[in-house]
């Protein structure tokens, strides 16, 4: 019983016609045309020239479309059939992988730095064109934008609570923008001389500090608005200063290719970090977590189990590379070489086994710790990768809770007791990508 319908027949054999004409093949046109008896002439033109090709690649195609699909089967299969520990064990090492959740768009210049409230579903972007937008991560929606910046934003950072936002501006002031009050700027501090690169709230959220291009670190109080202490020392633009998680240690990098780690009650130098060969981006203290798999690397004997803030830190540089440091002795425990171009930005993964990377490659990189290789490269943006943050573990306040309060304008908070596995990343190409599991 044939298949095929008498028409389904009559183009079928009018297509291996045409394909034993092109091709060639007389002795077996003449046959097939004497047995089919089809009156046909073969024609260029005819919608049957080349059809049989054309339907040949598209059951190949559909063949490679099965042989994927199958494969992403098995691999969900096995998910599902593990156990709840293991599962959540997965998405506790989650990286991130192509594509993205979500694309955010509507900055009208690059986008320099991102922000996650550190607990709901918030994020805030600063950008080269003078605004700061907050955005809804889960649902990649657009919230609102905040004015008040007169030249590129620079940085931004939420507090601990996530009631205030920091931002700083090459208008060369800083501001607060309250989240409980339809993110109203609430406070403004001079103080700095030229552009102000970062700005990150000290643990407690009694002051901020802040870095710039004048070469200063300057410490404020947020209630009064007061400077407190102005920290000098670098030779050049300061780029980037971020304060270790007990708030006993800032660290700081330039222009002048230094990293260092000073107090930030007293302003005096702890140590200083040398061995990058050109401007040095970005710097960020390791999680306790991270400590095993960075003295695994550094080769660092297990009978080191000090567990204090600020023992390592990471660095990122326009020589295209990352150095983990010993921020006590300043000794240097490996470089990671890999980026094809100024490395830009680099969080350490919640449980301390991965550092990410991001670069004016158009890349983020997943470098094991303990190891100090690459294992991922995601092509992540159409341009230079400026920035990049990790969210962090969110609850959601229920009737009765005694949490913040829901930020105006936005509408959900994430679950309760939810570890949010997402990462956010900003670039020249004036978008926000935001990769979720």
């Amino acid at each position: 019983m044939s298949l095929l319908s008498d028409r389904q027949k009559e183009e079928l054999h009018k297509s291996v016609l045409e394909y034993l004409h092109a091709n060639n093949f007389s002795d077996a046109y003449n046959a097939l045309k004497a047995d089919t008896q089809l009156d046909y002439t073969p024609d260029a033109k005819s919608k049957y020239a080349g059809l049989l090709e054309k339907k040949w690649t598209s059951v190949i195609r559909l063949q490679k479309k099965i042989m994927d699909l199958e494969n992403k089967n098995a691999v969900l299969q096995e998910e599902i059939s593990l156990s709840p520990a293991k599962r959540a064990a997965m998405q506790t090492d989650w990286v991130p992988r192509a594509p993205a959740a979500y694309a955010l768009k509507g900055h009208r210049g690059q986008v320099l730095k991102v922000a996650f409230h550190p607990t709901f579903n918030v994020l805030a972007s600063a950008s080269d064109d003078s605004t700061i937008k907050i955005w809804d991560w889960e649902t990649g929606e657009f919230e609102r934008t905040l004015k008040g910046h007169t030249r590129p934003v620079n940085d931004v950072d939420f507090d601990s609570k996530g009631n205030l936002l920091v931002s700083c501006s090459s208008d060369l002031f800083i501001k607060i923008w309250d989240s409980q009050n339809e993110w109203r700027n609430t406070k403004t501090f001079p103080g700095h001389e030229h552009t102000v690169s970062s700005v990150r709230f000290l643990p407690g959220d009694q002051h901020i500090v802040s870095a710039s291009r004048d070469r200063t670190i300057r410490v404020f109080d947020i209630a009064t608005t007061h400077l407190v202490r102005t920290i000098s020392g670098h030779s050049d633009w300061v780029r980037c200063v971020t304060p270790s998680d007990d708030g006993k240690l800032i660290a700081s990098c330039s222009n002048d290719q230094t990293t260092r780690i000073s107090d930030p009650l007293t302003g005096e130098l702890k140590v200083e970090l040398r061995g990058h060969e050109h401007t040095i981006e970005v710097v960020v203290f390791a999680p306790v977590t991270a400590y095993t798999a960075i003295r695994e690397l550094g080769g660092i004997p297990n009978t080191d189990r000090s567990k204090r803030p600020g023992q390592y830190v990471a660095t990122g540089s326009r020589d295209k590379t990352i150095k983990i440091w010993d921020s006590q002795s300043g000794q240097m425990l490996r470089t990671l070489a890999g980026h094809d171009n100024w490395v830009r930005a680099i969080v350490f993964h919640p449980t301390g086994k991965f550092l990410l990377s991001a670069s004016d490659d158009y890349t983020i990189r997943v470098w094991e710790l303990a190891t100090g290789r690459c294992v991922k490269v995601v092509q992540a943006h159409g341009h230079f990768v400026t920035c990049l943050a990790w969210g962090r573990q969110t609850t959601s306040q229920g009737a009765g809770g005694d949490g913040p309060a829901k930020p105006n304008g936005v509408d959900k908070a994430a679950e309760a007791d939810k570890i949010v596995n997402v990462i956010a990343s900003g670039s020249v190409d004036q978008t926000i990508k935001i990769w979720l599991p």
